[in-house]
This record gives structure tokens, sequence and C-alpha cells, in this order.
């Protein structure tokens, strides 16, 4: 059984992967997508958003952490995969969820479910260019419009290719609204050799033992659910190995949301910083009665110097 960090652009950066990785239960993470259009990117572009490939592409609880690319030309797509693996990636994911509309409209993400022979294009000629002992993984939805296609899609994918699915349970269409189509995940399972990750509205562990069980996959990966319940991996985990599954208090995660804090003081500009930290605070008032009050207290505050106060005290409750 793996369990998986989403790739959330503009959510799940260094940062926060670095914070809920240690939080425990995850298998491996990914990046938020390169994105790549018609040219070999430079080092910088691949830095950029993985630094960890700096270091063992591994967060600093020792977590594999997988490259995301997102585009549609084949030739181009494999070029970057290859350097990418040059630069240390360990797994090279290709992105064919991603239902931004800007990114659709420039012929990334999700649309591209409607080509499923492009999809076959991109995987081989990426699987030709990447050594063989490197992986290739997609995540897909399960259309843009329908689910009417996600067979062929996924047909497509592995035989071009893929070693690995992520599925996340809905169409473009359905963006992020509930609720997740798990029945359709066990199709996807069913029609390909490969393993299948589910993905989608799964917030709690009880969540995941209703996805298991429709979607007869055991594998998760976990998006916004881990983000707002930071302990979600390390319950499912201790669920699966018969350990206590009892959820991490406020008390627990406020050293993770102060680190969180000190690693976006040091890495992003004073007016980006208090933005970041706010962002995950309003995901967190899901989980927290406590985030709730501190995402009140602190909303209108964009002071670094006091955000630095507020947050050095040992812990509110």
């Amino acid at each position: 059984m793996q369990i998986a960090l989403a790739p959330m652009e503009g959510l799940v950066d260094e940062i926060l992967r670095d914070v809920l990785t240690r939080a425990g239960g995850i298998d491996w993470c990914v990046t938020e997508f390169i994105r790549v259009s018609d040219r070999l990117l430079p080092a910088s572009a691949f830095y950029k958003l993985a630094p960890e490939l700096s270091h063992g592409s591994q967060t600093r609880a020792g977590t594999p952490m997988r490259v995301q690319l997102l585009g549609s030309d084949p030739a181009c797509l494999a070029d970057n995969s290859a350097y990418a693996c040059e630069l240390g990636a360990p797994v090279i994911d290709l992105n064919f969820g991603c239902p931004a509309k800007t990114v659709n409209k420039s012929r990334g993400g999700a649309v591209l479910l409607n080509e499923p022979e492009l999809l076959y294009r991109i995987l081989a000629e990426v699987r030709r260019a990447v050594p063989a002992a490197i992986p290739v993984t997609a995540k897909m939805r399960l259309g843009y419009d329908a689910p009417d296609g996600a067979l062929d899609c996924a047909r497509a994918l592995v035989d071009g290719g893929a070693a690995q699915l992520v599925v996340h349970a809905r169409t473009k269409r359905d963006g992020y609204k509930p609720p997740a189509h798990w029945e359709w995940v066990a199709r996807v399972a069913e029609t390909v050799r490969v393993p299948v990750l589910a993905n989608g509205e799964v917030w709690s562990l009880a969540d995941y033992q209703r996805c298991r069980e429709v979607s007869g996959v055991a594998d998760i990966m976990l998006g916004r659910g881990l983000v707002s319940r930071p302990d979600l991996a390390r319950q499912i985990a201790a669920w699966r190995d018969g350990a206590d599954t009892t959820a991490m208090t406020w008390a627990e995660l406020w050293p993770l949301l102060q680190d969180f804090w000190r690693q976006a003081r040091g890495k992003l500009a004073p007016r980006y910083a208090p933005g970041r930290l706010k962002q995950w605070l309003a995901m967190l008032t899901r989980s927290y009665p406590e985030a709730a009050q501190l995402f009140a207290e602190l909303r209108r505050e964009n002071d670094c110097e006091r955000l630095d106060a507020r947050l050095q005290q040992p812990v509110i409750v």
C-alpha cells in the first residue's frame, strides 16, 4: 500500500512538502508541475520548483520526490524529462489532470484527455528518452467533459509506458466539486496492468476506508485532505498497520506551523510570506477550531515582524 502527497500548484511547494512529510505516513511526493512548451528548460527552472534535486531528490524527512512535467509536445517533453533525470529526478511524472483554464487553453493538463492517441505518443516518447531504470508515471482525471473515454485514456498511457497511474476521480468539468467517482477508479484498475492510486475527496480516515471499499484500490494520493489534516497519511498508515490512529492535536501541529512560517520568511519576499501562512491556516480551519481562531486574528495582518512575534508564542489553545 502506497500513500502519496499530491502535486498542487501554488499550494504544495517545497516548504509544505517538507512540513507535511515530517508529519509522517507519506511514502512519496510530487513537485508542482513544471510547464514545458517548446524548448529545453534551463536547470534553474527545475531547481525553482524542485529544490530537493540538490538533496538527493528527497525531503528533509527522507521522503522521495518525483518531478512532474506538463505539456503537449511529445519530443519536447521527452527532452526535458531526460534532462530532469540528469539533474537527479528518480521518477518522471506527467500531468494530464490539471483543470485550470489557462493551462487547458495552452493545451496542457486535462484537455489532453480528449486525445488518447496523443497521450500514447507523449508517454512513448518520454519512455524512450528516460533511462530504463527510471519509472515514468502519469496522473489523469476521468475525462474532460465526461468519463466515457477514461478507460481509453488509461490504456493509452499504460501502452505508452506508464508504470503507474494516479486517477483523480472527477472530470475536468467537475473541477473539485464533490463527489469523487471512486467507482471509476475500480474500472480503470480492472482495465490496466499497472498499479493505480485513487485520488479525490479523501478528507479523513473514514473517507479513505470508503474509497478503498468502492474503488478496490488500497493505494491513495492525498491532496487537500492532507493539507487540511496534516496527519491524515499517518492515520491511514497506522490503520493499515493496526496501530494507534489518534489524531494529531493542535499542540502537536503548532511546531510544524512555526517551522512553516520560519521557512516562508526565509524563502519568500515579505510581501508574499504572510499570504502563504494564511493560505495554509485557512485550510487547517477544516480540522482545527484553533486554526479558525488564529486565522480570524491574523487575516488582516501583513507585517512580518508582528507575525514573527505571534508565531513565536509556545502554543495557542
